[in-house]
Protein backbone atom coordinates (compact mmCIF):
# COMPACT_ATOMS: atom_id res chain seq x y z
CA UNK A 1 0.00 0.00 0.00
CA UNK A 2 1.33 3.66 -1.00
CA UNK A 3 2.07 5.95 1.87
CA UNK A 4 -0.28 8.34 0.76
CA UNK A 5 -3.03 6.06 1.03
CA UNK A 6 -1.75 4.69 4.21
CA UNK A 7 -1.66 8.71 5.44
CA UNK A 8 -5.13 9.13 4.13
CA UNK A 9 -6.45 5.87 6.31
CA UNK A 10 -4.54 7.20 9.36
CA UNK A 11 -6.50 10.12 8.92
CA UNK A 12 -9.73 8.57 8.25
CA UNK A 13 -9.53 6.78 11.27
CA UNK A 14 -8.35 9.52 13.39
CA UNK A 15 -11.50 11.67 12.40
CA UNK A 16 -13.64 8.52 12.97
CA UNK A 17 -11.91 8.38 17.06
CA UNK A 18 -12.57 12.09 17.12
CA UNK A 19 -15.97 11.87 16.19
CA UNK A 20 -16.42 8.67 18.57
CA UNK A 21 -15.68 11.22 21.49
CA UNK A 22 -17.15 13.64 20.61
CA UNK A 23 -20.78 11.45 19.91
CA UNK A 24 -20.54 8.61 22.05
CA UNK A 25 -20.65 10.20 25.69
CA UNK A 26 -24.30 11.38 24.55
CA UNK A 27 -25.45 8.27 22.22
CA UNK A 28 -23.13 5.36 22.28
CA UNK A 29 -22.97 2.78 19.63
CA UNK A 30 -24.51 -0.61 19.63
CA UNK A 31 -21.94 -2.32 17.79
CA UNK A 32 -18.87 0.42 18.71
CA UNK A 33 -16.21 -1.64 16.22
CA UNK A 34 -19.09 -1.41 12.97
CA UNK A 35 -19.81 1.94 13.76
CA UNK A 36 -16.05 3.20 13.57
CA UNK A 37 -15.00 0.97 10.70
CA UNK A 38 -18.33 2.71 8.67
CA UNK A 39 -17.52 6.34 9.75
CA UNK A 40 -13.91 6.13 8.82
CA UNK A 41 -14.89 4.56 5.72
CA UNK A 42 -17.22 7.83 4.90
CA UNK A 43 -14.34 9.85 6.13
CA UNK A 44 -11.72 8.42 3.99
CA UNK A 45 -14.22 8.37 0.37
CA UNK A 46 -15.10 12.53 2.08
CA UNK A 47 -11.77 12.97 2.31
CA UNK A 48 -10.38 11.49 -0.87
CA UNK A 49 -13.35 13.48 -2.72
CA UNK A 50 -11.94 16.42 -1.04
CA UNK A 51 -8.67 16.26 -2.24
CA UNK A 52 -9.54 15.73 -5.84
CA UNK A 53 -11.40 18.67 -6.09
CA UNK A 54 -8.94 20.68 -3.86
CA UNK A 55 -6.36 19.53 -6.60
CA UNK A 56 -8.75 20.65 -9.85
CA UNK A 57 -9.15 23.83 -8.15
CA UNK A 58 -5.23 24.05 -7.70
CA UNK A 59 -4.90 23.56 -11.94
CA UNK A 60 -7.53 26.06 -11.83
CA UNK A 61 -5.93 29.10 -9.89
CA UNK A 62 -7.12 31.83 -11.43
CA UNK A 63 -10.64 30.76 -10.98
CA UNK A 64 -10.35 30.65 -7.14
CA UNK A 65 -14.19 30.75 -5.76
CA UNK A 66 -15.56 33.71 -3.38
CA UNK A 67 -14.97 32.56 0.36
CA UNK A 68 -18.49 32.06 1.74
CA UNK A 69 -20.07 32.58 4.47
CA UNK A 70 -18.43 31.33 7.99
CA UNK A 71 -20.48 30.11 11.21
CA UNK A 72 -20.23 32.30 13.87
CA UNK A 73 -19.55 28.33 16.46
CA UNK A 74 -18.55 25.48 16.33
CA UNK A 75 -16.95 22.70 17.91
CA UNK A 76 -13.64 23.27 15.59
CA UNK A 77 -11.32 24.88 18.65
CA UNK A 78 -12.54 22.32 20.88
CA UNK A 79 -11.19 19.63 18.13
CA UNK A 80 -7.89 21.98 18.27
CA UNK A 81 -7.66 21.42 21.79
CA UNK A 82 -8.13 17.63 21.75
CA UNK A 83 -5.75 17.23 18.94
CA UNK A 84 -2.25 19.09 20.93
CA UNK A 85 -2.72 15.64 22.84
CA UNK A 86 -0.24 15.93 26.28
CA UNK A 87 1.01 12.76 25.13
CA UNK A 88 2.72 14.36 21.86
CA UNK A 89 5.35 17.38 21.88
CA UNK A 90 4.18 20.43 21.06
CA UNK A 91 5.50 20.52 17.61
CA UNK A 92 4.39 17.52 16.68
CA UNK A 93 0.62 18.34 18.33
CA UNK A 94 1.11 21.58 16.23
CA UNK A 95 1.64 19.69 12.94
CA UNK A 96 -1.01 17.35 13.51
CA UNK A 97 -3.73 19.79 13.91
CA UNK A 98 -2.59 21.72 11.10
CA UNK A 99 -3.02 18.50 9.05
CA UNK A 100 -6.07 17.05 10.46
CA UNK A 101 -8.44 19.85 11.48
CA UNK A 102 -6.72 22.74 9.62
CA UNK A 103 -6.91 21.75 6.95
CA UNK A 104 -3.28 22.43 5.51
CA UNK A 105 -1.43 20.02 3.21
CA UNK A 106 1.88 18.46 4.50
CA UNK A 107 3.79 20.88 2.08
CA UNK A 108 1.70 23.82 3.66
CA UNK A 109 2.97 22.70 6.95
CA UNK A 110 6.37 21.90 6.18
CA UNK A 111 6.77 25.68 4.67
CA UNK A 112 5.72 27.41 7.59
CA UNK A 113 8.08 25.07 9.81
CA UNK A 114 11.17 25.66 7.26
CA UNK A 115 11.70 22.30 6.80
CA UNK A 116 11.58 19.81 3.67
CA UNK A 117 8.09 18.48 3.24
CA UNK A 118 9.39 14.35 3.67
CA UNK A 119 10.25 15.30 7.35
CA UNK A 120 7.32 16.85 8.18
CA UNK A 121 5.65 14.05 6.71
CA UNK A 122 7.53 11.80 9.01
CA UNK A 123 6.88 13.76 12.21
CA UNK A 124 3.04 13.81 11.26
CA UNK A 125 3.33 9.89 10.77
CA UNK A 126 4.92 9.71 14.07
CA UNK A 127 2.21 12.21 16.03
CA UNK A 128 -0.73 9.34 14.72
CA UNK A 129 1.14 6.87 15.68
CA UNK A 130 1.88 8.25 18.95
CA UNK A 131 -1.87 8.76 19.74
CA UNK A 132 -3.17 5.77 17.67
CA UNK A 133 -3.32 4.27 21.19
CA UNK A 134 -4.34 6.71 23.14
CA UNK A 135 -7.86 8.06 24.70
CA UNK A 136 -8.56 11.71 22.74
CA UNK A 137 -10.00 13.28 26.38
CA UNK A 138 -7.49 15.32 28.16
CA UNK A 139 -6.67 18.64 26.03
CA UNK A 140 -3.50 20.35 24.88
CA UNK A 141 -2.56 23.62 26.32
CA UNK A 142 -3.39 26.71 25.00
CA UNK A 143 0.14 27.90 23.98
CA UNK A 144 0.25 24.64 21.53
CA UNK A 145 -3.56 26.21 20.32
CA UNK A 146 -2.28 29.30 19.67
CA UNK A 147 0.98 28.14 17.81
CA UNK A 148 -1.64 25.94 15.33
CA UNK A 149 -3.92 29.69 15.41
CA UNK A 150 -0.94 31.44 14.39
CA UNK A 151 0.74 29.08 11.73
CA UNK A 152 -2.71 28.73 10.61
CA UNK A 153 -3.21 32.68 9.67
CA UNK A 154 -0.27 32.81 8.26
CA UNK A 155 -0.44 30.53 5.69
CA UNK A 156 -3.91 31.96 4.74
CA UNK A 157 -2.02 35.38 5.01
CA UNK A 158 0.42 34.96 2.61
CA UNK A 159 0.24 31.30 1.53
CA UNK A 160 -1.96 29.48 -0.97
CA UNK A 161 -5.17 29.33 0.59
CA UNK A 162 -7.42 31.75 2.30
CA UNK A 163 -7.55 31.16 6.07
CA UNK A 164 -7.73 34.17 7.72
CA UNK A 165 -10.84 34.90 8.70
CA UNK A 166 -11.75 31.26 9.86
CA UNK A 167 -7.92 31.60 12.33
CA UNK A 168 -9.04 35.66 13.52
CA UNK A 169 -13.11 33.59 14.13
CA UNK A 170 -11.58 30.82 16.21
CA UNK A 171 -8.73 33.26 18.13
CA UNK A 172 -11.73 35.18 18.96
CA UNK A 173 -13.95 32.40 20.22
CA UNK A 174 -10.73 31.51 22.37
CA UNK A 175 -10.26 35.11 23.89
CA UNK A 176 -13.68 35.12 24.83
CA UNK A 177 -13.18 31.34 26.65
CA UNK A 178 -9.30 32.07 28.15
CA UNK A 179 -8.26 34.80 30.19
CA UNK A 180 -5.15 34.70 28.58
CA UNK A 181 -3.07 37.76 27.55
CA UNK A 182 -1.32 36.00 24.90
CA UNK A 183 -4.44 35.22 23.37
CA UNK A 184 -5.55 38.47 23.16
CA UNK A 185 -2.19 39.59 21.95
CA UNK A 186 -2.39 37.11 19.06
CA UNK A 187 -5.79 38.53 18.11
CA UNK A 188 -4.18 42.10 18.10
CA UNK A 189 -1.28 40.47 15.86
CA UNK A 190 -3.82 39.25 13.36
CA UNK A 191 -6.31 42.03 13.46
CA UNK A 192 -3.18 44.19 12.15
CA UNK A 193 -1.61 42.53 10.13
CA UNK A 194 -5.03 41.29 8.22
CA UNK A 195 -5.51 44.86 8.07
CA UNK A 196 -3.18 45.56 5.72
CA UNK A 197 -3.64 42.51 3.46
CA UNK A 198 -5.57 44.69 0.82
CA UNK A 199 -2.48 47.24 0.21
CA UNK A 200 0.02 44.09 -0.35
CA UNK A 201 -1.02 43.77 -3.80
CA UNK A 202 -0.65 45.69 -6.60
CA UNK A 203 -3.77 45.69 -9.64
CA UNK A 204 -1.49 43.73 -11.24
CA UNK A 205 -1.01 41.03 -8.61
CA UNK A 206 2.46 42.14 -7.83
CA UNK A 207 3.76 41.61 -3.85
CA UNK A 208 3.86 45.35 -2.66
CA UNK A 209 6.71 45.95 0.18
CA UNK A 210 5.78 47.63 3.60
CA UNK A 211 7.01 50.83 2.92
CA UNK A 212 5.95 51.10 -0.76
CA UNK A 213 1.80 50.17 0.64
CA UNK A 214 -0.81 52.92 0.19
CA UNK A 215 -1.70 53.32 3.64
CA UNK A 216 -5.28 54.56 2.43
CA UNK A 217 -6.09 50.99 1.17
CA UNK A 218 -5.54 50.04 5.15
CA UNK A 219 -8.52 49.03 7.41
CA UNK A 220 -8.97 51.20 10.08
CA UNK A 221 -11.26 50.02 12.15
CA UNK A 222 -9.80 46.35 12.23
CA UNK A 223 -6.32 48.59 13.00
CA UNK A 224 -8.17 50.31 15.75
CA UNK A 225 -9.57 47.50 17.50
CA UNK A 226 -6.32 45.84 16.93
CA UNK A 227 -4.26 48.40 18.88
CA UNK A 228 -7.44 48.45 21.85
CA UNK A 229 -6.91 44.95 22.10
CA UNK A 230 -2.83 45.05 22.34
CA UNK A 231 -3.42 48.30 24.89
CA UNK A 232 -5.34 46.12 27.48
CA UNK A 233 -3.34 42.95 26.87
CA UNK A 234 0.29 44.69 27.84
CA UNK A 235 -1.71 46.47 31.08
CA UNK A 236 -2.32 42.99 32.24
CA UNK A 237 2.36 43.09 32.22
CA UNK A 238 2.15 39.83 31.33
CA UNK A 239 4.73 40.19 28.32
CA UNK A 240 4.49 37.31 25.51
CA UNK A 241 5.82 36.88 21.81
CA UNK A 242 2.66 37.23 20.39
CA UNK A 243 2.08 40.26 22.34
CA UNK A 244 5.44 41.63 21.60
CA UNK A 245 4.64 40.86 17.84
CA UNK A 246 1.42 42.90 17.76
CA UNK A 247 3.81 45.91 19.68
CA UNK A 248 5.80 46.03 16.19
CA UNK A 249 2.55 45.29 14.10
CA UNK A 250 1.02 48.41 15.74
CA UNK A 251 3.74 50.79 15.61
CA UNK A 252 3.89 50.13 11.70
CA UNK A 253 0.38 50.68 11.56
CA UNK A 254 0.24 54.29 13.50
CA UNK A 255 2.63 55.71 11.07
CA UNK A 256 1.44 58.01 8.55
CA UNK A 257 3.95 56.82 6.01
CA UNK A 258 7.39 54.66 6.27
CA UNK A 259 9.57 57.41 6.56
CA UNK A 260 7.24 58.51 9.74
CA UNK A 261 7.60 55.28 11.36
CA UNK A 262 9.23 55.02 15.18
CA UNK A 263 12.70 52.51 14.36
CA UNK A 264 14.12 52.99 17.42
CA UNK A 265 10.76 51.64 19.04
CA UNK A 266 10.71 48.93 16.90
CA UNK A 267 14.42 48.27 17.91
CA UNK A 268 13.15 48.28 21.32
CA UNK A 269 10.08 45.65 20.76
CA UNK A 270 12.67 43.42 18.57
CA UNK A 271 14.82 43.25 21.76
CA UNK A 272 11.74 41.92 23.91
CA UNK A 273 11.03 39.57 20.95
CA UNK A 274 14.26 38.70 21.12
CA UNK A 275 14.73 37.64 24.70
CA UNK A 276 11.37 36.00 24.42
CA UNK A 277 11.92 33.44 21.62
CA UNK A 278 16.02 33.35 21.06
CA UNK A 279 14.56 33.16 17.87
CA UNK A 280 17.12 33.77 14.29
CA UNK A 281 14.53 35.29 12.47
CA UNK A 282 13.81 37.61 15.25
CA UNK A 283 17.72 38.27 15.19
CA UNK A 284 17.23 38.87 11.51
CA UNK A 285 14.10 41.16 11.33
CA UNK A 286 15.75 43.09 14.14
CA UNK A 287 18.90 43.94 12.13
CA UNK A 288 16.77 45.56 9.04
CA UNK A 289 15.18 47.22 11.60
CA UNK A 290 18.29 48.58 13.00
CA UNK A 291 19.11 49.83 9.44
CA UNK A 292 16.58 51.73 9.41
CA UNK A 293 16.92 53.23 13.35
CA UNK A 294 20.64 53.70 12.95
CA UNK A 295 22.08 53.69 9.44
CA UNK A 296 22.33 50.66 6.69
CA UNK A 297 26.00 49.71 8.07
CA UNK A 298 24.76 49.22 11.76
CA UNK A 299 22.33 46.88 10.13
CA UNK A 300 24.72 44.83 8.05
CA UNK A 301 26.92 44.49 11.45
CA UNK A 302 23.40 42.81 13.02
CA UNK A 303 23.43 40.88 10.67
CA UNK A 304 27.43 38.90 10.85
CA UNK A 305 26.88 37.10 13.49
CA UNK A 306 23.52 35.43 11.71
CA UNK A 307 23.47 32.26 9.54
CA UNK A 308 23.42 33.02 5.85
CA UNK A 309 21.67 29.95 5.18
CA UNK A 310 18.55 31.70 7.04
CA UNK A 311 15.44 32.36 4.78
CA UNK A 312 15.40 36.03 3.45
CA UNK A 313 19.10 37.05 4.81
CA UNK A 314 19.98 37.15 1.19
CA UNK A 315 17.19 39.84 0.28
CA UNK A 316 17.94 41.86 4.13
CA UNK A 317 21.39 42.03 3.21
CA UNK A 318 20.66 42.97 -0.15
CA UNK A 319 18.31 45.84 1.09
CA UNK A 320 21.00 47.01 3.51
CA UNK A 321 23.62 47.14 0.77
CA UNK A 322 21.41 48.87 -1.22
CA UNK A 323 20.73 51.93 1.26
CA UNK A 324 24.42 51.86 1.87
CA UNK A 325 24.76 53.38 -1.56
CA UNK A 326 26.50 49.72 -2.81
CA UNK A 327 24.27 49.18 -5.87
CA UNK A 328 26.09 46.81 -7.50
CA UNK A 329 26.21 44.07 -4.62
CA UNK A 330 23.03 44.86 -4.07
CA UNK A 331 21.53 43.56 -6.99
CA UNK A 332 23.46 40.76 -7.42
CA UNK A 333 22.39 39.98 -3.49
CA UNK A 334 18.53 40.93 -5.18
CA UNK A 335 19.05 38.25 -7.62
CA UNK A 336 20.81 35.68 -5.60
CA UNK A 337 17.87 36.06 -3.24
CA UNK A 338 15.25 35.64 -5.93
CA UNK A 339 16.81 32.19 -6.75
CA UNK A 340 16.33 31.30 -3.05
CA UNK A 341 12.83 32.35 -2.70
CA UNK A 342 9.86 29.68 -2.47
CA UNK A 343 6.97 32.12 -3.08
CA UNK A 344 6.11 33.09 -6.46
CA UNK A 345 5.21 36.26 -5.72
CA UNK A 346 8.56 37.48 -3.39
CA UNK A 347 10.87 35.84 -6.15
CA UNK A 348 9.31 38.05 -8.96
CA UNK A 349 9.47 41.04 -6.37
CA UNK A 350 13.36 40.40 -6.01
CA UNK A 351 13.84 39.88 -9.73
CA UNK A 352 12.50 43.58 -9.97
CA UNK A 353 14.62 44.87 -7.65
CA UNK A 354 17.83 43.29 -8.80
CA UNK A 355 16.60 44.48 -12.30
CA UNK A 356 16.10 47.90 -11.38
CA UNK A 357 19.35 48.38 -9.67
CA UNK A 358 21.09 46.91 -12.71
CA UNK A 359 19.29 49.13 -15.11
CA UNK A 360 20.30 51.83 -12.76
CA UNK A 361 24.13 51.14 -12.80
CA UNK A 362 24.07 50.65 -16.66
CA UNK A 363 22.93 54.29 -16.60
CA UNK A 364 25.22 55.27 -14.53
CA UNK A 365 28.50 54.25 -16.21
CA UNK A 366 26.75 55.82 -19.48
CA UNK A 367 26.73 58.86 -17.79
CA UNK A 368 30.07 58.80 -15.92
CA UNK A 369 32.01 56.49 -17.87
CA UNK A 370 33.06 52.16 -17.76
CA UNK A 371 35.66 52.92 -15.01
CA UNK A 372 33.21 55.09 -12.53
CA UNK A 373 29.91 54.19 -10.74
CA UNK A 374 28.25 56.77 -8.77
CA UNK A 375 27.16 55.50 -5.34
CA UNK A 376 23.29 55.61 -4.67
CA UNK A 377 21.86 56.28 -1.27
CA UNK A 378 18.23 56.36 -2.48
CA UNK A 379 15.97 53.83 -0.67
CA UNK A 380 13.58 50.94 -1.81
CA UNK A 381 10.95 49.12 0.30
CA UNK A 382 11.62 46.85 2.84
CA UNK A 383 12.21 42.84 1.58
CA UNK A 384 9.67 41.08 2.82
CA UNK A 385 10.05 39.36 6.19
CA UNK A 386 8.15 37.45 8.38
CA UNK A 387 8.02 39.70 11.56
CA UNK A 388 6.72 42.70 9.27
CA UNK A 389 4.52 41.30 7.01
CA UNK A 390 3.14 38.00 9.09
CA UNK A 391 3.06 35.77 11.48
Amino acid sequence: MSAPLDDALDDAVQDALLEALRTWPADPPRDPRGWLVTVAWRRFLDATRADAARRRREDRVEEEPEPGPVPGADDTLQLYFLCAHPSLTPSSAVALTLRAVGGLTTRQIARAYLVPEATMAQRISRAKRTVAGVRLDRPGDVGTVLRVLYLVFNEGYSGDVDLVAEAIRLTRQLAAAVDDPEVAGLLALMLLHSARRAARTGPDGRLVPLAEQDRGRWDTAAITEGVAVLQAALARDRLGEYQAQAAIAALHADARSAAETDWVQVVEWYDELLRLTGSPVVRLNRAVAVGEADGPRAGLAALAGLDPALPRYTAATAHLHERDGDLATAARLYARAAREATDTGERDHLVRQAARLNTLLRHRRVQVGPDRVGRDGSRSGLPRSRGEEHP
